[in-house]
C-alpha cells in the first residue's frame, strides 16, 4: 500500500513511517519543516512540507494524489494548556482541521484513513455515568473528532485508534514528558507527591504497528482501543527515577479530597491568567488520576489480534523517554 503519514516527523508519525516501511509499504510524509531530518529520517520516504492548519482543503488535495491510505497523526494532546476557552482551541485543531484533511484525501482518491485519537474517548463511551466529555473540553473534542471523521466519509474507510500513555523517544525531539511532567520532580526532594491511580500504557513502536495494521485490516467506523499493559503510575515513576538518578524515590499518594482541592486551585490559577487546560484539573485529580482508569484486557487483546500488533519493550521505552528528556544528564 502507498501510505501518506500526516505529521510524519512527529513522535507517533515517525514510528508509523518506520512500521510502514518495515512491512513493505511505500510511504510519504506531510509535516512541518521544524527539525533537521538529515541522517535520521529514512531516505526512501517522500518527504513533503506543509502546515495542515494553514493549508486549505483545495491546497491539500495534491499532496494525497496517488496514495491509497493516510494516517492522521497531528494535533495537540491533553498536556497543552491553551488560551481559554480551550474547547475552541482543541476543536479547531483536532476536529475542524482533521476533518478537512480527510475530505481532501478522499477527494484525491484515498480509500483508507486512520485517525490517532485518545483513550479518553474510550472511557467516555464505556463509563457514561462519569460524563467525561461533559466535564473536559479535550475529551469532548476527541469524541467529536471520531464522530465527524467517520460520518463525513462517503467513499473512504475511516478507523479510529484510541491511544493511552505512550512511551519512547525519537531523534531531534524532546518528549513532552519533560516540560509537562518530569521537570516538576527535578527538585532534589526525596519524596514525590503523586496520585495513586493507574493507567493503560504502550511502547510507541506498537502505536506505529497499530496505525499500519488499521489501514490494512481495520473496519470502517470502528474505534480501536490500543494498549499493552495496565499499570499503576508508580510503575513508570520508579523506572524513570532509576533511569535518571540511579535510585527510586519515595512516592506519597495524597488523599482524593486533597487532590480535588489542589486541582481546583490549579484550574482557578489557569483561568485567572486567561488559560484553560483541556482536562478540568479538579475532576482530573479526583476521577482520572486517583483511580485505575484502564482499558479492559479483553478489549486490548481484541485490538492487537485484529490489527496484528506485537507486544513488549514497555520498560525500555519508559527508560528511553526519561533519558531523552535530559540528554545532558541534568536531572537532579
Amino acid at each position: 500500500m502507498k501510505i501518506m503519514v500526516v505529521g510524519g516527523t512527529g513522535f507517533l508519525g515517525y514510528y508509523t513511517v518506520l512500521s510502514a516501511l518495515k512491512n513493505g509499504h511505500t510511504c510519504g510524509s506531510l509535516s512541518l519543516d521544524d527539525c533537521n531530518l538529515e541522517g535520521w529520517y529514512p531516505k526512501e520516504v517522500d518527504v513533503n512540507y506543509g502546515d495542515v492548519f494553514e493549508l486549505t482543503e483545495d491546497e491539500l488535495v495534491p499532496y494525497f494524489e496517488g496514495y491509497e491510505g493516510i494516517v492522521y497523526s497531528v494535533g495537540p494532546d491533553d498536556r497543552i494548556t491553551p488560551p481559554a476557552p480551550s474547547y475552541v482551541f482543541f476543536k479547531e485543531r483536532l476536529v475542524d482541521h482533521c476533518a478537512k484533511v480527510l475530505r481532501a484525501a478522499e477527494r484525491a482518491g484515498v480509500k483508507r484513513a486512520v485517525v490517532y485519537n485518545s483513550y479518553f474517548a474510550y472511557f467516555d463511551r464505556m463509563m457514561p455515568e462519569v460524563e467525561f466529555a461533559k466535564k473536559h473540553p479535550y475529551i469532548r473534542v476527541r469524541v467529536e473528532q471520531a464522530k465527524l471523521c467517520i460520518e463525513q466519509a462517503k467513499n473512504m474507510d475511516v478507523m479510529i485508534l484510541e491511544l493511552p500513555y505512550i512511551f519512547g523517544s525519537m531523534p531531534e525531539r524532546t518528549p513532552l514528558w519533560k516540560d509537562t511532567f518530569l521537570d516538576r520532580f527535578a527538585n532534589g526532594k526525596k519524596t514525590i507527591m503523586f496520585p495513586g491511580g493507574g493507567t493503560t500504557m504502550i511502547a510507541v513502536q506498537h502505536v506505529g504497528e497499530a496505525g499500519v495494521g488499521a489501514l490494512m485490516y481495520g473496519e470502517h467506523g470502528k474505534r480501536y482501543p490500543v494498549g499493552e499493559e495496565n499499570r499503576p503510575f508508580d510503575y513508570f515513576l520508579d523506572i524513570m527515577m532509576v533511569a535518571l538518578t540511579g535510585k527510586k524515590r519515595k512516592i506519597s499518594h495524597p488523599p482524593r479530597w486533597l487532590l480535588g482541592i489542589v486541582g481546583s486551585q490549579m484550574r482557578k490559577s489557569e483561568l485567572k491568567h486567561g488559560h484553560e487546560a483541556g482536562l478540568n484539573m479538579k475532576y482530573t485529580m479526583t476521577e482520572i488520576m486517583s483511580r485505575n482508569l484502564m482499558m479492559t484486557e479483553e478489549d486490548m487483546k481484541a485490538t492487537r489480534d485484529a490489527l496484528k500488533m506485537t507486544t513488549g519493550g514497555l520498560e525500555e521505552a519508559i527508560v528511553a523517554t526519561a533519558k531523552a528528556c535530559y540528554r545532558n544528564n541534568d536531572f537532579k
